[in-house]
């Protein structure tokens, strides 16, 4: 005996789509071809004696038939990855199924997703494809789909973005890329100027000029030249050509799913910085560039590696970034900002006139630096924990200094307050963080 009714509703209840899983671009086996080269790499590089060794026992035929095994081995175990390697986008999640011997997989819930990039390595310029790297909240590493031809790629981020926001699957499709507007883009002429007149440039150029030629003097050692020269012209590079390539033809875009920064010479990058995760802001200051008027903008991201968000641009234009990127706030002038009490100069003499501090409604901005000025605004909802700290010298003449921890796991310090007014502060500032959280926006996409 049936009820009447139950038969009508189960089968009146739409069913629930089947989820399709897709593979990787073809293009992938060649990347992960790699793998078991890079291992027999790895061993000549870590023991080059008994490689040298053993490569002149070895004849050409031999070499020829360990050549014709490994290529085909690689390929194999390439084309054997890709196979294995599945995702698919359900109503809640991102699921990534991989392994050849050992499976895994990964499930991505899209509430947790903060930030999207699409990457661009040279090679994959070249061959038209792209990797989505994922920000998730609390991972330190990030997960990605690579490759993906690049149409592919910026649809799926906009189809996942989308899906983030709310938007019903059979929808999500049809939402596309949000549009943005541009706010900033880094002249490439401003960009090699702004190196030219970093200190860390020069210092490090200078580095790896005179150290090489002193321990040659020194020691009259190849091998310790070498050991230290490498490095040292490595990091010359890198602080100039290095950021140069890097930072090259630097946008950033406004859009309803976070700020959108896209950069590179060689390898192309689309980055996003998350709506309200966002825990710090730095704008940087070198002695050199105070001439021109230009600054730097640094960031804490919680749970994520982007840390720029503005190269070189001039005070005006970067702080109006500042106040897309935090909504409400001002960046206080230089003239708002209270200096330590003259007594500080015991604890560190001269350089105390760097340290500043300004407390508004909307941040918490501290100042350090004389040579290179650093101004960090922390947003009061932001806060995590305020400490006071006082050692026996600062006690003495009567400072203290405030921390202010962010959810980014950094800490905004400002130096050598008087210590009554630290005191003060330290309350007050539980108090603002507190009420600061209660009125915070959400961190959703496109809200």
């Amino acid at each position: 005996m049936t009820t009447p009714g139950v038969d009508d509703a189960v089968q009146e209840k739409p069913e629930k789509e089947p989820v399709t899983e897709r593979r990787l671009h073809p293009i992938t086996p060649l990347r992960r071809a790699w793998a078991p080269v890079a291992v027999v790499i790895g061993w000549a590089v870590h023991d080059p004696d008994q490689t040298q060794r053993q490569l002149t026992r070895l004849t050409t035929t031999t070499l020829l038939i360990a050549l014709a095994v490994i290529v085909p081995a690689a390929a194999l175990y390439g084309f054997l990855t890709w196979w294995f390697t599945h995702f698919a986008v359900t109503d809640t999640e991102l699921r990534i199924r991989t392994g050849l011997l050992f499976r895994r997989t990964a499930h991505i819930r899209l509430e947790r997703i903060q930030a999207i990039d699409v990457t661009q390595p040279l090679l994959a310029r070249v061959a038209g494809v792209a990797k989505l790297r994922l920000d998730v909240v609390g991972t330190d590493k990030k997960d990605e789909l690579a490759f993906l031809g690049e149409r592919e790629a910026r649809s799926l981020r906009a189809e996942l973005l989308a899906r983030a926001a709310g938007f019903a699957p059979e929808t999500a499709h049809e939402v596309g890329e949000a549009p943005a507007r541009e706010l900033l883009h880094t002249p490439p002429r401003d960009l090699a100027l702004s190196l030219v007149l970093t200190g860390a440039t020069w210092g490090s150029l200078v580095a790896a000029l005179v150290v090489p030629p002193l321990l040659w003097m020194a020691t009259h050692s190849v091998w310790t030249v070498l050991a230290t020269a490498l490095p040292l012209l490595g990091a010359a590079g890198a602080s100039s050509v290095g950021r140069f390539v890097t930072e090259y033809d630097w946008t950033v875009g406004e859009s309803p799913d976070g700020l959108r920064i896209d950069h590179g010479l060689l390898d192309r990058t689309h980055e996003t910085v998350p709506p309200g995760r966002v825990q710090t802001v730095r704008i940087v200051e070198p002695l050199l560039w105070r001439r021109r008027g230009w600054v730097r903008v640094e960031l804490d991201v919680a749970g994520s590696t982007n840390s720029v968000l503005v190269p070189v641009a001039p005070r005006e234009v970067a702080e109006m970034v500042v106040a897309r990127v935090l909504p409400g706030v001002t960046v206080p002038p230089l003239s708002a900002l209270s200096r330590p009490p003259r007594r500080a100069g015991r604890c560190v003499p001269v350089w105390w006139r760097g340290y500043g501090l300004a407390v508004t409604d909307s941040v918490f901005a501290a100042r350090q630096g004389l040579l290179r000025r650093s101004l960090a605004l922390v947003p009061h909802a932001k806060v995590q924990s305020v400490r006071l700290t006082q050692g026996p010298w600062e006690r003495l003449w009567r400072v203290a200094d405030v921390h202010v921890d962010t959810g980014a796991n950094k800490t905004v310090t400002a130096r050598l307050r008087d210590a009554q007014e630290a005191a003060e502060l330290l309350k007050a500032q539980a108090e603002r963080s507190r009420t600061g959280r209660k009125g915070a926006r959400p961190d959703r996409w496109m809200v």
